[in-house]
């Protein structure tokens, strides 16, 4: 009897091990999948801190948002429609209505990195580097 309850938790342990293996390499590779799509370097960094600070990735702001594209128009006009659906006092879901706006605040997070600083010393082709266009 002693013999087979040893047994059982040999083969248990080997299982459970086993399990555990896998699923660490998938989280691996998931990973390292996730850096190879932010772009790496500080790109990649800067990505990582943005999706911790809204809490969802670009991707899933544009599913979310429904948009192919960071194209601000659609984004906006596919936000007002998804946020009137969705308000509380029309027997929307609050939950949906809050999950519109983190994925509104993530893509024009990312619009505002995209765009360049406004006032940035351009070469006006004057020859003259250094200068804003006027």
């Amino acid at each position: 009897m002693a013999k087979y309850i040893a047994q059982i938790i040999v083969l248990g342990g080997q299982i459970i091990g086993k399990a555990f293996t896998r699923a660490l390499r998938q989280e691996i590779a998931a990973s390292q999948e996730a850096a190879k799509r932010a772009g790496g370097g500080q790109k990649g960094q800067n990505r990582a801190a943005a999706n911790l600070r809204t809490g969802m990735t670009l991707e899933e702001a544009q599913q979310i948002l429904n948009v192919t594209k960071l194209d601000a128009e659609e984004v906006k006009k596919n936000y007002d429609h998804l946020f009137n659906v969705n308000d509380k006092s029309k027997g929307g879901s609050f939950y949906l209505q809050s999950k519109v706006f983190r994925a509104k605040e993530r893509i024009d997070q990312e619009l505002k990195e995209a765009k360049p600083p406004e006032g940035e010393k351009t070469d006006t082709g004057t020859g003259r580097v250094g200068e804003t266009a006027q």
